[in-house]
């Protein structure tokens, strides 16, 4: 075990070769070393063998088995490190469940969605669900993973996630645990990063998609709405309707006015469009209202679990003018599949950059892309925070300069309405 306190010490480290707590105990080996000060950066420890550890939490996506092939290659390449993976994420690092990770483990998984190593979005080690009697009980387990950490005689953890898995790190990181946080979403809503991998994948699924309902649109001359997930950010609503060609984006950070909706459908009528295409993220809403809870999950930090919006939106065009509406709702389907090229690289570079960042002992950071270089974030400045459209970016620019409506009354200058907006409610 190691002691994060100051001082000189002795720290033991306790390793077993193996992939589980069933391993012979003739294969467990303890190493013990005198150090000033706060424990050494892995790099310089005095270990026979390094070792890090890498868990993939929160939801799944394109580019998560890039990550971990990436940590894996240059862990043993330059620093001649071994690799565990902990299934589903927190949730196995909670219950010892592990294997060890190389080189053959690793080889063909580039192209592949998903993750080897499996995942959990409701593994939060603070509030860890049990079930009892029945009935679930949250017990803090915080303690019970750092153990298991120091069990495994680990030097890092490399946590690959979204805002629930960075804010997870961030209190692990609190209670001594060296962490160096991944951006993984399909959302794309995590702060302190240009671009999370697996939104590219995303955004390519869904103006696919787009692409293919704008035919029957066409040939029936109805609107077609077409619900994308990205939960409380509209960045996948926003890109693909203007990559897919929509007529109509609706948004979670903008509560769209149904007339303004309606008018923009007229208003393509009038002009011979006989169809239109509106692209709704499932968190959108409208003026006065609420998002649409498709169901609650009690055991996850984030019970909600969004979807059905656009119905409501077919409903209100109905009930408004004199057109057919069908609903189609991508869901998960936005999740899986091969990563896109952009997202592999991006993947790959975040998994080599956190493992450099890892032998530099730069811990309590995630790995961010700011204008195509590879930097870094304190996770407590990540955690608990999300990256929302804004009036004034440039896509939002791009969207209104391209004529589409963006949910707001026709009359009204879209920055000019959603200023008012935020300013009386």
């Amino acid at each position: 075990m190691y002691n994060m306190s100051r001082g000189r010490r002795v720290y033991l480290i306790y390793r077993q070769n193996g992939s589980g707590a069933s391993a012979n105990s003739a294969q467990r080996v303890f190493f013990f070393f005198f150090c000033e000060g706060q424990v050494p950066k892995f790099a310089h420890m005095n270990k026979i063998k390094k070792r890090i550890g890498v868990l993939t939490g929160g939801g799944d996506c394109p580019g998560l088995n890039a990550v971990i092939r990436a940590i894996v290659k240059t862990a043993d390449n330059d620093y001649d490190v071994e690799v565990i993976g902990f299934k589903d994420g927190y949730e196995g690092l909670i219950d010892n469940r592990f294997l060890e990770i190389d080189s053959r483990n690793v080889s063909g998984i580039l192209a592949r969605g998903g993750t080897i190593l499996g995942t959990s979005n409701r593994a939060d080690p603070f509030n860890y669900p049990v079930l009892q009697d029945d009935d679930y009980v949250y017990l803090d387990r915080s303690s019970q993973a750092v153990r298991n950490f120091e069990a495994l005689g680990l030097d890092a953890l490399i946590a690959i996630g979204g805002d629930g898995t960075m804010a997870a790190s961030a209190g692990m990181v609190k209670k001594g645990l060296p962490i160096v946080g991944v951006p993984k979403t399909i959302d794309n809503d995590l702060v302190g990063t240009d671009v999370t991998f697996g939104f590219d994948s995303a955004l390519v699924t869904a103006t696919e998609a787009i692409d293919k309902i704008h035919t029957t649109a066409q040939s029936h001359h109805r609107v077609m709405i077409v619900e994308v997930m990205g939960r409380y950010a509209g960045w996948l609503a926003l890109y693909s309707g203007v990559a897919g060609g929509g007529d109509i984006i609706l948004m979670p950070e903008f509560p769209y006015d149904i007339r303004g909706v309606c008018d923009a459908v007229r208003t393509r009528n009038a002009q011979g469009k006989t169809f239109s295409i509106v692209v709704v993220g499932e968190g959108a809403k409208p003026i006065g209202g609420d998002m649409v809870v498709a169901r609650k999950v009690k055991t996850s930090p984030d019970a909600l679990r969004l979807g059905g919006i656009s119905h409501q939106v077919a409903a209100q065009i109905e009930g408004m003018i004199n057109i057919e509406c069908r609903v189609t709702i991508l869901g998960h389907l936005l999740r899986g599949g091969t990563p896109s090229a952009f997202d592999r690289i991006l993947a790959t570079r975040f998994g080599v950059e956190s493992v450099h960042m890892a032998a530099r002992g730069e811990f309590g950071k995630m790995v961010v892309l700011r204008n195509n270089q590879m930097e870094s974030v304190a996770l407590e400045d990540v955690a608990g925070k999300l990256r929302l459209v804004t009036t004034d970016h440039e896509m939002i620019q791009t969207a209104l300069s391209l004529g589409l409506s963006l949910g707001c009354p026709s009359d009204v200058p879209f920055a000019e309405f959603y200023t008012k907006l935020a300013e009386t409610h």
